[in-house]
């Protein structure tokens, strides 16, 4: 009986961890991710420092220069408070060429927020997977045409690449 309830147990707390993994994999993303991981891996992207200010989105993914929490001076606090150990930073844009759906891919693991009129962007899509070389994770957000700020926070790395595309839809 006791084995028997023993191994009821240990198998009800490994269902959560177990729930709990993120995909693996190129093709556990939700939508494809050709363009972004294209634009991410490619050799002709352009290197910005954190707090850098771009009058257009770039027509290539930037690699962004992070630097301690303490240090990026991101102009909003994050929504996830970032662990020791991490980096961070962002980059403001003007304004996007039109109002509309677009998609932000991260090259790496950090936390994404985007802030526009003074407020936190909800995304209205995310999907993530690890082992997929030169993407992490890519999330939708709706923008509209007026200034806005990448901020990127708890990245293992002092560098990351960001794309930001619009999303065909």
């Amino acid at each position: 009986m006791r084995k028997s309830l023993l191994a009821a147990t240990l198998l009800l707390v490994s269902v959560p961890a177990f729930a709990a993994e993120e995909p693996s994999g190129c093709d556990k993303f939700k939508w494809s991710i050709d363009s972004a991981r294209a634009a991410l891996t490619a050799p002709d992207r352009t290197k910005l420092a954190s707090g850098s200010e771009q009058t257009a989105l770039p027509a290539t993914a930037i690699t962004l220069a992070l630097v301690t929490p303490a240090d990026a001076k991101l102009p909003t606090p994050p929504e996830r408070a970032p662990k020791d150990g991490t980096f961070a930073g962002f980059t403001s844009f003007k304004a996007a060429p039109k109002a509309g759906l677009y998609t932000i891919s991260l090259s790496a693991g950090a936390w994404l927020d985007v802030v526009q009129d003074g407020h936190f962007l909800k995304p209205k899509a995310f999907s993530g997977a690890t082992d997929c070389d030169g993407i992490r994770k890519t999330v939708k957000f709706e923008l509209a045409a007026s200034p806005f700020v990448v901020q990127v926070s708890g990245a293992k790395d002092n560098s990351l690449s960001i794309a930001i595309q619009p999303t065909a839809e």
